[in-house]
């Protein structure tokens, strides 16, 4: 009997270590499929890219030549396809599609610049705060507004809003920052010295109620000062300058009951504001903005390029044609670097940046090309082989004057600047701002801030905020090419501004010519769909991401508009349904192929009710439980001190509702 009980308790083991280790097994090799499916093992060798010629170029095992015809690809379609629309059949690469933005967009790109500064001259904030109360107060104004989130979409706010004053003959206000910060991360200690500095305890017995020591206090002292730095700021202020052609919202309102608009002429300062991120709202497409007669009109969610491109299709004729006097033809790709202009007249880097760039150039001459790689902190190993390529192919698109020039690298990625600066010495000079050997003033003045907000680490990177600054106008001093990559979506608005700057920076107004070049390197994974990956309206390739881009490509180097497109007018661009559908929620329908049905829209326009949204010249507190007697019913209380802005009601009036 005991053989045959040993022999039981025995299989019923043996069944379950079979089973743990088939789990194993299955668990190990879900793990490496799934890592296999994204890079190749880190340990796979990069070329010496020092020694090739500029036709071809060794990438690991894969040998790219220029010359030869994409048809030798198994994987791609036939190269040189130029589908019309409506046809069936064929795609293109990006490469194919970058061609057309390879021509010389100066000559645009200057006439625009003299469209700016003719504006500023006539209505900039010098010029127009002279002006006779009956002209002052005739004078329209549109308003940029941006949060401190990412600088390239809240920079495209203060942007379009510039463009916007352009087109209708307005005057600019860039809004100022009201909050102090956030006082979520201050310790116990902190809130307790707000609070007391608030009833004006003296210092001593501050000390003595909180049981902390003078130095204790000494420190929340500099924190509370350096906060309160912060209030009525423009957005990034710290880092950035703002033109002085511009008003602030508050001079302006001083300026209204000054010249006594409301009194004399009845002028109320109102704001107009229209979304562009409610399509079913919007006026964008629908109604003459010219006509309007509000004093200041507020553009909100142009989070990219996209947003002032909608003029370009508004069933206002009037409309369409100032909107292409200053953004270009539609179906035209070879327009002016627009934003780059706007950057160029509105924007400069701050004293202490300006000082930080000066120190990662050494104060020598500026780079020749930058290198962007928005990683989010992945070590993509196609990702720096494509980087590679297109910073060779970069560095033959001009004639060099030094046989060893200067490349700029920016990533949110500090391990992918070291791996790739190592294959990039053998034939550049790298350069990087090295923050952490930085010891200049900003890097004392931000490091309280930065340890008191929480920022997005992953998306951002690992780097003090006041570090993206630095890199953004270090890469915009480069003087012949800036390349974009990434570890999923190429072109993002922070490239794209990059490259807009920088391309402004070397325009040469006595020849007209421009002889910089953007261009985006995608890696062969990125483009297994083509471009539908490249989904987001902010990035680049978007409006080429539909049916006519070919799947399965190799690495790419393309050439990349300065002034991405909002349309899809181009005989090589197509949409993705995902962008048919959103489209149809502004009231234009699209072909598979990118044709707008123009019959359609008219119709839209003329069957939709106009919405019109106002606001007060300038957010308002409630002083009372239901806030200054709407005149809409409130169906719930709004609390005394509550930003009116934020609770959405902006039909009431109040007595002073301009305020102070």
């Amino acid at each position: 009997m005991r053989p045959i009980s040993s022999r039981r308790r025995r299989i019923p083991l043996s069944l379950r270590r079979f089973l743990f280790v088939g789990a194993l097994c299955t668990g190990l090799g879900l793990v490496i499929l799934a890592m296999r499916s994204i890079d190749p093992p880190l340990g796979l060798g990069f070329p010496d890219v020092s020694g090739l010629d500029d036709e071809s170029f060794e990438v690991g095992e894969v040998r790219w030549n220029h010359s030869e015809s994409l048809a030798s690809e198994p994987m791609t379609a036939k190269s040189g396809v130029k589908r019309s629309r409506g046809t069936s059949g064929g795609c293109a690469t990006v490469e194919e599609m970058g061609e057309v933005f390879a021509d010389d967009v100066g000559a645009e790109s200057l006439r625009v610049r003299r469209i700016i500064r003719n504006h500023f001259a006539l209505h900039g904030a010098s010029t127009v705060r002279e002006l006779p109360p009956e002209r002052f107060c005739r004078q329209g104004f549109v308003l940029a507004k941006a949060s401190e989130a990412g600088f390239g979409n809240e920079m495209y706010k203060i942007l379009t809003a510039t463009a916007l004053s352009v087109m209708l003959n307005r005057s600019l206000i860039v809004g100022q920052s009201r909050h102090m910060g956030s006082l979520s991360s201050l310790t116990f200690d902190a809130v307790a010295f707000v609070i007391a500095l608030k009833f004006e305890i003296p210092e001593h017995n501050v000390c003595v109620l909180l049981f902390v020591s003078c130095e204790s206090f000494s420190i929340m002292h500099q924190i509370l000062n350096f906060l309160v730095v912060f209030r009525d700021k423009f957005p990034f202020g710290e880092y950035v300058a703002y033109t002085n052609h511009s008003f602030t919202l508050k001079e302006v309102k001083h300026l209204w009951r000054k010249n006594d608009c409301e009194g004399k002429y009845g002028k109320s300062l109102i704001i107009r504001t229209d979304d562009f991120g409610k399509p079913a709202e919007t006026n964008v497409l629908c109604s003459n903005w010219r006509k309007w007669k509000q004093p200041i009109i507020w553009f909100q969610g142009t989070t990219d390029a996209v947003a002032i491109q909608f003029f370009l299709k508004n069933t206002h004729l009037e409309m369409r044609k100032t909107a292409s006097n200053l953004l270009g033809q539609p179906e035209s790709l070879n327009r002016p670097n627009l934003f780059g202009e706007l950057m160029r007249a509105v924007i400069s880097p701050s004293k202490d940046v300006e000082q930080s760039v000066n120190w990662a150039l050494h104060n020598g001459s500026d780079p020749d090309i930058a290198l962007h790689m928005r990683m989010l902190t992945n070590r993509s190993i196609r990702g720096m082989q494509a980087a590679l390529r297109c910073i060779k192919r970069s560095l033959s698109s001009y004639q060099r004057s030094t046989a060893r020039p200067r490349v700029v690298l920016v990533s949110d990625t500090p391990s992918l600047i070291k791996d790739i600066s190592s294959y990039l010495q053998e034939f550049v000079e790298v350069i990087h701002f090295d923050y952490r050997s930085f010891k200049g003033s900003i890097s004392k003045l931000a490091s309280i801030r930065e340890r008191l907000l929480d920022f997005r680490l992953k998306d951002w990177g690992p780097a003090p905020r006041w570090v993206a600054f630095v890199d953004f106008f270090l890469a915009a001093r480069a003087r012949h090419a800036v390349v974009s990559g990434a570890h999923r979506r190429v072109g993002t608005t922070y490239a794209q501004l990059v490259a807009a700057l920088a391309a402004a920076n070397q325009l040469d107004e006595d020849s007209g010519t421009l002889g910089f070049s953007f261009f985006s390197s995608f890696q062969s994974n990125l483009l297994s769909d083509g471009l539908a990956n490249q989904a987001g309206w902010g990035h680049a390739w978007n409006r080429f991401a539909g049916s006519l881009s070919c799947r399965h490509q190799p690495h790419q180097c393309a050439h990349t508009p300065l002034f991405p497109p909002g349309w899809w007018d181009g005989s090589l661009q197509s949409p993705i349904p995902r962008d048919i559908r959103k489209m149809e929620a502004f009231g234009v329908q699209l072909t598979s192929s990118g044709e707008v049905n123009e019959n359609h829209l008219r119709s839209f326009c003329s069957k939709r009710k106009s919405v019109v949204k106002t606001l007060p010249g300038a957010p308002l507190t409630c002083d009372s439980e239901f806030c200054c007697n709407p005149l809409a019913a409130v169906p719930q209380a709004i609390h005394p001190g509550q930003n009116l802005v934020s609770t959405g009601y902006s039909n009431y009036q109040c007595a002073g509702q301009i305020g102070d």
